[in-house]
C-alpha cells in the first residue's frame, strides 16, 4: 500500500509599484518624451539601467525573512512602460540569473504605463493569459489593462491572477472614484466567471488601486468573496504602509486573495529595507527614497514601498 506525505511549500507573492519604469526611447504613439534623453527628466541610458537594476535589488530583497532568503515566486508590477523594459529588467538586469520570465500588457494609457507579471516557472507555468480592457466611462481617460494569468502551482493546483493599476485621484478622489468603481466591478464580473467555472478557486488580485483599504472599491471586491491579505503588513524600519504623501502613511497597493488561499498565509508585510527609504526631513521619520524628488534626480527606487504575501502550500507525494 503506497504512503501518502504532505510536505509544506511556500510561494512568496510581490506586489510593487516601479515608479515611472520608463525606457529612454521616445514611443511615437505615447506621451512619454519626460523620459527621454531631450525631456524634462533628462533620462538617460545611465539612469534607465541604474533605475533598473534599483528595482532588481528592491525585488530580490523581497525573498528575505527573519530565518533565509528565497526567491520570489511571482512578483505583480506597476508602473512599467513596456516589454522593452520587462525583458532588460528579466534578462539584462541584476535578475538576470534568476530565470524569471514574464507576461506583461500593452494598454491605451496614454503615457504607455502598464502592468506586468514576472514568474519563477519552476513554481508556476502560465496555461492562458490576456489583457482585460477597461471601457472608459464619461470624462475617463483610457487607462490601464488588467492583466489575468492563469497557471499551475508546484502542487498542480491553477492559481488565477489579476494585476490591476486603477486610475489615480487625479483631479479629486470624489470626482475620480467612478473610475476606480469601474474597475473594480470589471474585477468583479471577471472572477465570478471563474467561480462559475471552477470549484474553489484560488485568486490573487494585486496592485495600485489608488484606493485604501477602507475605499467602496476594495469593499467592491471583499463583497466578492475576496480577503485583503496585506490589510495589516508593516515594515521593519519605520514604514507604516507602502505609500506616503504629506507625512501620512497610506497603502494604496493590496493585495486580495480568495479565502483559501488566505487561509493559508503565514504573513503579509511591506518589505522597507533601509536601502529603499530615506530621512523624510519635512515631516520625519522615513519616506521612500524615489529616483527624483520633485525635479532632482535621486538614484533612488519608488514612491511605493513593495508588499510581500507568503503563504504555505500543502503538497503530497507518494
Amino acid at each position: 500500500m503506497n504512503t501518502i506525505l504532505f510536505l509544506a511549500s511556500f510561494l512568496t507573492f510581490v506586489e510593487f509599484n516601479c515608479e515611472n519604469l520608463f525606457d529612454f526611447q521616445h514611443d511615437s504613439l505615447k506621451n512619454d518624451i519626460e523620459f527621454t534623453p531631450e525631456g524634462d527628466r533628462r533620462w538617460t541610458q545611465r539612469k534607465y539601467w541604474n533605475k533598473l537594476n534599483n528595482i532588481s535589488k528592491a525585488i530580490i530583497s523581497c525573498g528575505m525573512d527573519d530565518k533565509d532568503w528565497q526567491i520570489p515566486d511571482l512578483i505583480a508590477l506597476c508602473e512599467v512602460e513596456n516589454d522593452t523594459v520587462m525583458r532588460d529588467l528579466t534578462k539584462r538586469s541584476l535578475l538576470r540569473n534568476a530565470n524569471y520570465e514574464y507576461i506583461v500588457t500593452n494598454s491605451p494609457d496614454e503615457r504607455g504605463i502598464d502592468v506586468a507579471l514576472i514568474y519563477y516557472p519552476i513554481h508556476f507555468q502560465p496555461i492562458k493569459h490576456y489583457p482585460i480592457r477597461v471601457k472608459p466611462c464619461e470624462g475617463m481617460r483610457p487607462t490601464r489593462d488588467i492583466l489575468y494569468v492563469s497557471g499551475r502551482i508546484i502542487t498542480d493546483d491553477t492559481l488565477h491572477i489579476f494585476v490591476v493599476h486603477a486610475p489615480s485621484r487625479y483631479g479629486g478622489e470624489k470626482q475620480t472614484r467612478p473610475h476606480r468603481m469601474l474597475v473594480a466591478e470589471t474585477l468583479c464580473g471577471a472572477i465570478d466567471s471563474i467561480r462559475i467555472a471552477c470549484n474553489n478557486p484560488n485568486i490573487i488580485i494585486a496592485g495600485d488601486f489608488n484606493d485604501y483599504a477602507d475605499s467602496k472599491a476594495i469593499k467592491q471586491l471583499m463583497l466578492h468573496g475576496m480577503k485583503n491579505a496585506s490589510f495589516d503588513a508593516k515594515g521593519s524600519n519605520g514604514a507604516k504602509a507602502t505609500y506616503k504623501y504629506k507625512g501620512e502613511w497610506n497603502s494604496i497597493d493590496h493585495i486580495l486573495m480568495s479565502q483559501r488561499l488566505y487561509d493559508m498565509k503565514i504573513f503579509g508585510k511591506i518589505n522597507d529595507q533601509s536601502f529603499m527609504l530615506e530621512p523624510d526631513e519635512k515631516y520625519g521619520g522615513v519616506q521612500p527614497f524615489r529616483t527624483y524628488r520633485a525635479w532632482k534626480y535621486r538614484n533612488g527606487y519608488s514612491d511605493h514601498l513593495p508588499l510581500v504575501v507568503r503563504f504555505s502550500l500543502p503538497q503530497h507525494v507518494q
